[in-house]
């Protein structure tokens, strides 16, 4: 008789005894993660390390504004090993002449050691930038993609090839991004991984001020989030986001407090630093005397100069600046410093597309990418630097192609796997096209430079 009821007019299982489980009706789709491209991200970091090493020694005497650095990493060196040295180039703090300093003591004073650093930094930046990106999407697409994008994007392998301050700048703060983006997909390795976030933090503003904006937005990520989930002991839980098990006073410390140290100890060696007939101008002024004077030559109303561009030409890719072209080492040389001519101006609207649909749940990434764009930039919208360069661009460009990345990614998802795979073919042709004056390769005369200047802002 049972079995001749429906459903509906079978009786309910009593309160008190539990109904049999039954089987689920179809299989459960997949919640499995990608594969994790981690041997990409370091083939792809070593594919650029031997690129960029081509004619890492070219030219054989300083160039552009290795002629600054230089003398500064020069007078550490000195300090390094038991001599003087004076404490010039202050307008910048010391870490990314430290480490100038540290590979002339591993290299030698001479081409390969002025670079190495560099080099290093280069390629760091390179697989933090990937790791950083996997981690915030989990797209092994996007993330293998933006590793070619930006080894070949021109910045960080042209940057990665002389001894500057904006490569370490990238490779710290790419560094800082990658680590706290595993604490939120990994919350059980996350007070290490913040501390990291938090030590790399601080090392990027011991190299350049320019990382201000980006290095803020850290923490301010972090007290975004956990207010957002309106926890009612908002100093002290440790629950919630965006990394659970750390309680927002723990973030304040590793993402706040802990940066300002490291920040400070950076400064270590200007105080055996001297300058003729008077102490070191840390002993002299302290710590909050040498950033008065930072800041004052930072201000400093420079002359005119003939390289200086506006923000709207590094949007456009319309201002370059030739850090090298005479004959030097026995041929016509030349580096430009444009990005790439592809992918700087599709990654244009592939900013917009990001903001446009990284409002959903799996659009953290996308977000990313569009408010580091707009941070590093902005930055220098209103900072009082009266003449400004296309190298303040270096940190913009690596966020607006992992914008492109993304919308690459979503491309090839869609259906159109031939415009994705096309864009990356595309900007490996553009970085082969661009790759003799790139890397400083002997040209045919004086008047070469017209093979690769296509505007006039170029020239």
């Amino acid at each position: 008789m049972a079995e001749l009821l429906s459903a509906s007019d079978r009786p309910e299982p009593a309160a008190d005894v539990k109904a049999p489980r039954t089987a689920s009706p179809g299989p459960r789709p997949a919640t499995t993660r990608p594969s994790d491209p981690w041997l990409w991200c370091l083939a792809l970091s070593a594919i650029f390390a031997g690129l960029a090493s081509i004619r890492l020694t070219v030219p054989s005497a300083p160039y552009f504004d290795e002629v600054h650095y230089l003398p500064a990493a020069r007078d550490l060196l000195s300090v390094f090993t038991g001599g003087e040295g004076a404490y010039i180039n202050q307008e910048h703090p010391l870490l990314g002449k430290t480490l100038m300093a540290l590979g002339m003591l591993l290299a030698g004073d001479n081409p390969l050691g002025w670079r190495i650093a560099s080099l290093l930094a280069g390629t760091l930046a390179v697989g933090a930038a990937m790791r950083a990106l996997w981690h915030a999407s989990y797209d092994r697409f996007a993330t293998i993609a933006f590793g070619i994008l930006i080894i070949t994007g021109f910045h960080l392998f042209i940057h990665a090839r002389i001894a500057m301050l904006d490569i370490f700048v990238a490779a710290f703060l790419s560094l800082a991004a990658w680590q706290f983006a595993a604490a939120c997909r990994e919350p059980e390795t996350g007070r290490w991984r913040l501390a990291l976030t938090g030590v790399a933090i601080g090392l990027s503003l011991g190299t350049k001020w320019s990382a201000v904006p980006l290095a803020a937005s850290f923490g301010l990520m972090f007290f975004g989030a956990r207010l957002a989930g309106g926890r009612r002991r908002l100093l002290v839980s440790r629950r919630g986001i965006p990394v659970p098990g750390i309680s927002l006073l723990d973030a304040l410390f590793l993402l706040g407090l802990l940066p300002l140290i490291v920040y400070l100890l950076t400064f270590a060696p200007g105080f055996w630093l001297s300058e003729p007939m008077r102490p070191s101008p840390l002993l002299e002024r302290g710590l909050i005397g040498m950033h008065e004077n930072i800041i004052a030559l930072q201000a400093q109303v420079l002359a005119p100069h003939g390289y200086q561009s506006t923000w709207p030409q590094w949007v456009m890719n319309t201002r370059g600046i030739w850090y090298l072209y005479e004959h030097v080492d026995g041929a016509q040389r030349g580096v430009l410093l444009i990005g790439n001519p592809l992918t700087m101006l599709l990654g244009l609207p592939a900013l917009v597309y990001c903001l446009v649909t990284g409002f959903n749940r799996a659009g953290y990434a996308k977000l990313a990418a569009v408010g580091g764009y707009a941070l590093t930039l902005g930055l220098w919208l209103i900072v009082p630097k009266p003449v400004q360069f296309y190298y303040h661009y270096v940190l913009p460009s690596i966020f607006l192609l992992a914008a492109l990345a993304l919308a690459l990614a979503d491309m090839r998802k869609a259906g159109a796997p031939r415009t994705a795979y096309g864009v990356l073919a595309g900007s490996v042709l553009v970085f082969a096209l661009f790759f003799k004056i790139l890397t400083a390769a002997p040209l045919d005369g004086p008047m070469s430079f017209l093979d690769w200047t296509w505007i006039e802002g170029w020239r």
